[in-house]
Parts: structure tokens; C-alpha cells; sequence
């Protein structure tokens, strides 16, 4: 069956389905590998070639199923060379047929649920490792694939240490393979991978993000993914005690420099709930007081906590253009960012905090901050722990000075 496909008999051996495949195929790698287009052309060759008729394709939302999955560069119309055979694509109802009668629909991980009830006998899940509801999508996505004599599952990720990719590489039954992005070169940009590999190469975040390695906690780290894991809720109490976005401040919108830190979160009952992350780089100081008066507004804080430590008064009067009348705190540290972390990382231990979903960005700088090597400012991780601290630390100790 593999004669008739020719991409498969030309790709790489980590883009090829492997051998010994019986149910599922992990396909990790970096960023720009070729994950997607390894992805689509297995789909294409079980549905052209090898008799497959019904097909899940699942992905974080419906809009990457369709942008990327779908009509993406490397999707399955855009990989379709002979438009006899091109597939149709019926966005209104999430679903793509092909002339042999081969149906795929679309889902998206947030609504795990939309699995139960649908069978098929194939299925595609891209980037399961951002699905914020991964194993509870996955654990319907199993039960719903029960046709047919060889029902296959193949997952396509750029792997990050959560509870579902942990899983998959720890199943014996799953064969995982890994591709970097080097060994893609050929198809990205003139000098892209010798840039990345500048910025990025021997770093944790490069092993992950350009050869596809699964990178888990390192040693040093205050928090850990099992912790964070163990409490994250799909729901939080409609009604709390009080809600708070906190904001770390950046200066300069200048290119490399640090990230503006804003975080809502929120108190029921001496439990700690982050609710979102807002934080982003390359933000002028007028830009990230409206993100993080919008966040407070949309989330129904009562208070904007700013850390006053660079900018003093500059921050009150940022918050202030923005027409706001939400109060606004302003605090100095008496600590050093890994000294007021300590406390809010043993509240994580203890299981008084949970997040609402999942906040890759916000998470993954949480489990590397501390550990020998972290060289990035933990902007994120900052304006965490001082929403936290204002919600449950706040009359612990002199670890800050509320300056108004």
C-alpha cells in the first residue's frame, strides 16, 4: 500500500509511519519540522490507499483544524496534488469529503464531550500537548475509534512535559518517534534554523522547541507540572471572595527586552484560582496598562496590584490613562524575586492553587524558574506571585511594601 504513496516513500524514515505501528503513532518535534505534513500525508495515504472511511481530526480549537490542519501550507487540501482527488471541505459543519466517500470531521480538544457518540476507524490529533482538556480529549477519542480491522490514531506535537504527552511516551503500546527541525531545513526559510539555533541552541527551550525533546522539570525548579497538573480545574465558583490582576511591569518596548507580567487570579474559601494570563513582550508601557485593565475589567477584579520596583509613579499614571476606576496598589519587594516565590510555590505544594485550564506560557516559565541556568526574567512567574501573595500571603510577613 505504500507503493502508491509517494511521499511516504520519500520522506525522512521519522516522517514515515513506523514499523511496529499497531494503534498509535507519537510524531514529536521541533518547531518548522514537518510534523503537520507527516500528519496529513498518513491521512491521505489511509483514506486514498488503504481503505480508511471515517476520520477524527482534532485539534486544540476548531479554528487549528481548520487553519492548520485542514487549509493550512501543509494540511490535507494543500497536500493534495491531483485535484480530481482533492477533498471537500464543508466549514459549517467541520467536515472534509473525499470522492471515494472517506468522511473527516473536525473537533476541537476544549469540548472533550463532542467525541462521545461519533466512531471512527482513524484519527489525527495535532498538537495535543497545547490541548488544554488533553486527557480527558484523548480518553473519548480512544473510545470513539472502534471501526473497522486496524483502527490507527497518529498524534503530531511538539512535545511539552504535560500529563497527556507523559502518558503517551510511557505507553508501551504507542511507537514515538522524534524529528528536529534542522532535518527539515531544506523547507523553511534561507538561515531560519541557524537563527533559532543563535537565540535558542543548548537551552532547554531549544532542545523542546527546535529537536522535538520532551523537556521535564529540571532540578532547581520551585514549581513542578505534577503539582500544577494534580489541581487544574475545567471550573471555577462562579462566585469568589475577591479577584486581582497583578502586573510586573517591562519599561522598555524595545526588541529582547522583558515581557510585561499580568495575571488574574482569584479566592474561594482559602483556595487560590489563576484565571488567565495576559503577559506578552515588546509591549510600550501605554499598551500593557490597557491589557492589563482589560483582563481586570473582563475578569471582574477588584483591584490592579503593580510591582513599583521600576517605573514608580510612571506605572500609576499608565493604569490611569487608561480611564480606569479600578483601584490600583502599587508595591516594592523587600526580597528577591526567588525569595517571595518560595512561599507561593509551597502554597502549590500544599494543593491551595489551581488553574483554570491551561497556561502553557505561564506554566512552562513556572517550572524552570529557579533552576541552575534560567537566564530569562520570570516576568510571568513575577506578576503570579504577587497576585497570589496579595490574595493569600498578603498579612504572612514584611516580604513587600505597599507603597499606595
Amino acid at each position: 500500500m505504500l507503493a502508491a504513496h509517494k511521499f511516504l516513500l520519500e520522506a525522512r524514515d521519522t516522517q514515515a509511519p513506523p514499523p511496529g505501528l499497531s494503534r498509535t503513532w507519537l510524531l514529536t518535534g521541533g518547531r518548522g519540522a514537518g510534523k503537520t505534513r507527516a500528519g496529513a500525508e498518513f491521512v491521505r495515504w489511509a483514506v486514498l490507499q488503504a481503505g480508511y472511511r471515517r476520520v477524527a481530526l482534532v485539534a486544540q480549537t476548531f479554528h487549528d483544524v481548520r487553519e492548520v490542519m485542514v487549509e493550512g501550507p501543509s494540511g490535507l487540501l494543500a497536500t493534495e496534488p491531483d485535484p480530481k482527488q482533492r477533498p471537500v471541505w464543508q466549514p459549517s459543519r467541520h467536515r472534509l469529503e473525499w470522492k471515494n466517500g472517506a468522511v473527516a470531521y473536525g473537533f476541537s480538544a476544549e469540548d472533550p464531550e463532542a467525541l462521545r457518540g461519533p466512531q471512527f476507524d482513524l484519527a489525527w490529533g495535532d498538537e495535543a500537548a497545547a490541548w488544554a482538556k488533553g486527557e480527558a480529549a484523548w480518553d473519548n477519542l480512544q473510545l470513539a475509534l472502534r471501526l473497522g480491522p486496524h483502527p490507527l490514531a497518529v498524534v503530531t506535537t511538539t512535545p511539552r512535559p504535560v500529563a497527556l504527552i507523559r502518558r503517551l511516551m510511557k505507553d508501551p503500546s504507542v511507537v514515538v518517534t522524534r524529528t528536529p527541525m534542522a532535518e527539515n531545513a531544506g523547507n523553511l526559510a534561507p538561515g531560519f534554523v541557524e537563527a533559532m539555533w543563535a537565540a535558542y541552541g543548548n537551552t532547554q527551550l531549544g532542545r523542546q522547541e527546535l529537536d522535538g525533546e520532551l523537556i521535564d522539570d529540571p532540578p532547581g525548579a520551585l514549581f513542578f507540572r505534577a503539582q500544577i497538573d494534580a489541581q487544574r480545574v475545567a471550573d471555577v465558583p462562579e462566585i469568589m471572595d475577591d479577584r486581582i490582576v497583578a502586573v510586573d511591569p517591562n519599561i522598555s518596548a524595545r526588541p529582547g527586552a522583558d515581557a510585561c507580567g499580568i495575571v488574574l487570579a482569584g479566592v474561594k474559601d482559602g483556595v487560590a484560582y489563576v484565571l488567565g494570563d495576559a503577559s506578552a513582550p515588546g509591549l510600550a508601557p501605554i499598551d500593557w496598562a490597557w491589557r492589563a485593565v482589560r483582563l481586570a475589567e473582563q475578569g471582574g477584579a477588584s483591584a490592579i496590584l503593580a510591582e513599583a520596583n521600576q517605573g514608580g509613579d510612571m506605572v500609576r499614571e499608565m493604569l490611569a490613562m487608561t480611564g480606569t476606576r479600578l483601584p490600583v496598589r502599587l508595591v516594592t519587594a523587600r526580597l528577591g524575586k526567588r525569595g517571595r516565590a518560595g512561599p507561593v510555590a509551597a502554597l502549590y505544594a500544599q494543593g491551595r492553587v489551581r488553574h483554570h485550564g491551561t497556561l502553557h506560557a505561564l506554566e512552562d516559565q513556572m517550572c524552570r524558574f529557579g533552576a541552575p541556568g534560567f537566564g530569562e526574567s520570570p516576568d510571568r512567574v513575577d506578576a503570579l506571585v504577587w497576585a497570589i501573595w496579595a490574595l493569600m500571603l498578603e498579612r504572612a510577613g514584611p516580604r513587600v511594601r505597599v507603597v499606595g
